[in-house]
């Protein structure tokens, strides 16, 4: 987790402004002492801003680098494995 956290206190310029142009907003990353990842992204069209992403070569590279740190994806990359949350209440 320590070298995970590191990684991503370096993500390349590259891949930042290439979620910035698929539409990526206020994304922040989550992370509990067991291992769990919670991700939490601002976007108007998330299936959008998924494919954007898959278009481009740096998301290849970032989740080939990334993979090793995430278990049970069956042969999948990181981006592929993410469980989608429903929102039940927002505070206004």
């Amino acid at each position: 987790m320590a070298e995970y956290r590191e990684r991503h206190e370096r993500v390349w310029p590259e891949m930042v402004a290439a979620l910035s142009r698929a539409g990526w907003q206020n994304y922040s990353l989550f992370i509990d002492d067991d291992g769990l990842v919670v991700g939490y992204v601002e976007t108007d069209d998330f299936e959008q801003a998924l494919a954007a992403m898959e278009k481009t070569e740096v998301n290849g590279r970032w989740q080939a680098e990334m993979g090793e740190f995430f278990i049970g994806l069956d042969g999948r990359r990181p981006d592929e494995g993410m469980h989608v949350l429903s929102e039940y209440f927002h505070l206004d």
